[in-house]
């Protein structure tokens, strides 16, 4: 499974998810049988090559239409901010699914 986070800095434990608006960089979370596989940051959305899973948000607010056409699941991440943080929530489906 393939997360891609919006996230307001290249570092996997000190940047924290943000709005897709003011995301400074896009982190893919590769996560395979309950475990982080692999973690890479871009700068820009379109260097992301492959098929992307799921996109985590900050709040029922952002625009998201462009990764719902996309197929992408879109899930809330209200109180996670770290990387760290979200996986863990995303596994144990604490995240809330953002249905339109």
């Amino acid at each position: 499974m393939l997360l891609l986070l919006p996230m307001n800095g290249d570092d996997t434990q000190e940047s924290e998810l943000t709005g897709i608006l003011t995301a400074t960089h896009w982190a893919t979370v590769e996560v395979e049988e309950g475990k982080v596989v692999e973690i890479n940051f871009y700068t820009d959305r379109t260097q992301i090559d492959g098929w992307l899973d799921v996109v985590i948000v900050t709040n029922n607010y952002e625009p998201v239409m462009e990764f719902i056409d996309n197929q992408m699941m879109v899930l809330v991440a209200h109180t996670q901010r770290n990387i760290d943080d979200i996986v863990e929530a995303y596994l144990f489906r604490e995240l809330h699914d953002l249905s339109l």
